[in-house]
């Protein structure tokens, strides 16, 4: 026979402090849990959303990232030409030559300098990225020392808010704009004038050259050719997946520190976990006598005070993520380890990562409770039933 659920749940009322405390112990758990998930998916998803599937991004052969990487113009003109590169009715093709630099500036909240990127681009390249729009001020004016903003750095950087005036480049460049990129990385960039900003930095290179293919699916036979080229010496990458690189490492940082940490702070839910449980056997000595003496077998007992545990880590699993649930509001700033440059982001909360916080709490639940749901089912009869 089974004991009903009802006679576990009358018992959890019935230790309501000790009850609430471990389920608060658990829920801190599984906060921090999945905190750093969403952290890590929160970087994944702001540079993945970078790229495009139908773009492709060329960077100088050896080159990893585009602030160490230099495209000359002929190489660019060679990769314009390929004819999987998408061209307008005009002939034009869809390519966008950029040069991207770091800078250092102070941040407003405590005058600590951190390294921003500064990307020059020109009117193709915002043709190319349709999810870049000014939602503050105005697009530079082409041939002047204007640039505008990512609405993720305006307010973490002196000299980067609308009409403020910011200086690198031997020049003072005065922000005209802020933009929004759709979440994505590029709202941690300053944007000029790719003819402006490659004198100021005297750059006679690009850094990369970003092409819009006519059909994605030819970009291995376009990779392969282009690589094997003698005359450009460039290396070719799917734009979503290079920016999912740039995430990687920072990521899995994220991950194995954060994930280092849960696992002291699960260690010392399960004793609270485990103390609670101990307790409840303690206290309940004499009913577990009687729940034998009724016909219930050892097996029902150890399943009935499983359930109990599990039913508080369940409880204390869902506060955790819904606890997690309001941090997606919260956007902050790290260096990431590619670019060495700053880079705003928010938590992700996704289904997927929900589910693993339940799963992780009743995985300490059924850790916590297994012994002194053992300790319940092995208590002798008689001397159960002489407790009461």
């Amino acid at each position: 026979m089974i004991i009903p659920l009802s006679y576990n749940l009358r018992n959890i009322r019935a230790r309501r402090m000790t009850s609430a405390l471990t389920v608060l112990g658990l829920a801190l758990v599984v906060f921090v849990f999945v905190a750093v998930l969403m952290l890590a998916r929160g970087l994944e998803v702001a540079l993945v959303s970078t790229g495009s599937d139908d773009n492709v991004i060329a960077l100088r052969k050896g080159s990893g990232v585009e602030v160490s990487s230099a495209i000359d113009r002929n190489t660019a003109h060679v990769l314009k030409v390929q004819p999987e590169v998408l061209t307008r009715p005009d002939g034009r093709p869809v390519a966008a030559t950029e040069v991207v630099v770091l800078i250092t500036l102070p941040k407003r909240s405590d005058g600590l300098t951190s390294n921003l990127t500064v990307r020059g681009v020109s009117e193709e390249s915002l043709r190319m990225r349709p999810q870049v729009r000014i939602v503050a001020g105005r697009m530079w004016r082409p041939g002047t020392s204007e640039v505008i903003a990512g609405g993720a750095i305006q307010k973490r950087f002196r000299g980067c808010g609308l009409g403020e005036t910011v200086r690198f480049g031997m020049r003072d460049w005065t922000v005209v704009g802020v933009f929004e990129a759709g979440g994505s990385g590029f709202e941690s960039e300053v944007w000029g004038d790719v003819d402006q900003l490659m004198p100021a930095f005297h750059r006679p290179v690009f850094s990369s050259l970003t092409l819009k293919m006519r059909d994605p699916s030819s970009f291995e036979a376009m990779k392969a050719r282009v690589e094997s080229d003698p005359r450009t010496l460039v290396n070719l990458f799917r734009e979503k997946q290079y920016y999912a690189d740039q995430s990687k490492y920072l990521a899995t940082f994220i991950r194995v520190m954060g994930l280092a940490i849960t696992g002291i702070f699960s260690f010392g839910a399960m004793i609270g976990a485990m103390i609670t449980m101990y307790a409840a056997v303690s206290n309940r000595t004499a009913e577990i006598g009687m729940l034998r003496a009724l016909g219930f077998s050892r097996q029902s007992i150890l399943i009935c005070f499983l359930i109990e545990s599990l039913v508080l880590a369940a409880v204390g699993g869902l506060l955790g993520v819904c606890a997690g649930f309001f941090m997606q509001y919260v956007s902050i700033s790290t260096t990431n380890f590619s670019t060495w440059s700053e880079i705003a982001f928010s938590f992700a909360l996704t289904p997927d990562i929900a589910a693993k916080g339940v799963a992780f709490a009743l995985a300490m639940g059924l850790a916590g409770g297994f012994l002194p749901a053992v300790r319940a089912s092995r208590l002798d009869l008689l001397q159960s039933l002489r407790a009461a």
